[in-house]
């Protein structure tokens, strides 16, 4: 199967430098996919660090400016928001954990420069969610799934609990006590992802803030990407992993310890498709010692050309300018096979065919904003 030839976001992602070249349809096109693709802001940012900006005509600098605006309002307001759900669960005497964006943004990370997100991400202990359900309900969260199959998808057999909107603020968070299901095949251990999480720089990690470790944060988006059904922000969540690998792979141990960390967790074939794809998409500098390794996790090659097929075409921006032929075919095997590594065969059925048509439909709404705290 041949591969597909690399978006204009794609190229400027992997090499910032190829906007020297472009005109101003050429720009025109290019924020059109990142805007799609949700790195937008994302783009200036990387742009910025690679003193690139001046050379932006005024046209798109604007556009670019704007969406500096938007990413670094949202930065402060996702400040806020932390601080509030630290102080929500200070009584509990618990070390609150971030995930995923929320991390990235609050550790300072290049990863979290310009990323936007919906909601914010915590790992707790399994045996402490009741304490920490009831303590946020005190603070004003309420639950957002009040259909009676959704509260029990999420309680008996998924990693959190469900989703809640804070009343006032009109924010969200996801209370995990795991990275995967309790259906899932592979679990890992959530208390060595505890136990290996490092506190934030600064007044947050003085008050118990911690991200996960380099290892498990890296690991967790390919877990999160990989073992997922949903690829709208595909392209951004392994933009992510490319910047997480960058960044961390300047640390003494971190390439040496990443198929170790792995094995740990038995979590070696989402990593493999995490280096596979971020070395063809973005360059990402793995060593090919790494490489050799994972590639020992892959899976059959007959699967692994079927696998190529589908996610090359589901980590695409999703601007029609990047479609082809079979794109939604891609979309909809990947988000089957997304629930099969999550569930049982008959669980599997019963619950597509419960959200297919029982379950009430959720209403449209923005999906990448914290739209609330300003309200404060």
């Amino acid at each position: 199967m041949t591969a597909r030839p690399p978006s204009l976001l794609v190229e400027v992602l992997s090499t910032p430098g190829r906007v020297r070249l472009l005109d101003l349809p050429g720009w025109e096109r290019l924020l059109r996919q990142a805007n799609s693709a949700n790195v937008g802001a994302i783009l200036v940012f990387l742009l910025e660090e690679h003193g690139l900006l001046e050379d932006v005509p005024p046209q798109p600098r604007e556009h670019l400016e704007a969406a500096r605006i938007v990413a670094l309002r949202h930065r402060r307001l996702t400040g806020y928001e932390v601080e509030r759900i630290h102080s929500d669960l200070a009584d509990l005497g618990l070390p609150l954990i971030l995930l995923k964006g929320a991390a990235y943004a609050m550790a300072g990370l290049p990863s979290g420069r310009g990323r936007l997100f919906s909601d914010i991400d915590i790992l707790v202990p399994k045996d402490s969610l009741h304490e920490v359900e009831s303590a946020l309900m005190v603070h004003g969260w309420a639950s957002t799934h009040h259909d009676a199959y959704d509260q029990r998808y999420y309680r008996s057999w998924m990693h959190e609990l469900p989703p809640m909107v804070h009343l006032r603020r009109g924010n969200a968070i996801d209370v995990h006590h795991a990275i995967l299901p309790e259906t899932a095949p592979v679990r890992p251990d959530p208390a060595m992802l505890r136990a290996a999480a490092r506190p934030i720089a600064g007044e947050l990690g003085a008050l118990g803030v911690s991200t996960l470790c380099p290892h498990d944060m890296f690991l967790h988006s390919a877990v999160h990407l990989f073992f997922g059904g949903e690829f709208d922000q595909g392209l951004r969540d392994l933009f992510d992993m490319h910047r997480l690998a960058t960044h961390f792979g300047a640390e003494p141990g971190f390439w040496e310890g990443m198929v170790k960390r792995a094995n740990a967790l038995s979590l070696t074939r989402p990593m493999f498709y995490a280096l596979r794809y971020a070395t063809r998409l973005y360059g990402t500098p793995v060593p090919a010692t790494v490489m050799a390794a994972a590639a020992e996790y892959a899976p059959p090659r007959i699967v692994l050309q079927w696998m190529d097929a589908l996610f090359l075409r589901a980590l695409a921006p999703p601007h029609p300018e990047c479609a082809r032929r079979f794109d939604g075919a891609a979309h909809f095997l990947l988000y089957v096979r997304g629930n099969w590594l999550r569930m049982p065969p008959l669980l599997l059925a019963r619950h597509l065919f419960h959200k297919a048509f029982l379950s009430p439909k959720p209403a449209d709404g923005p999906k990448e904003a914290l739209p609330g705290i300003e309200n404060n």
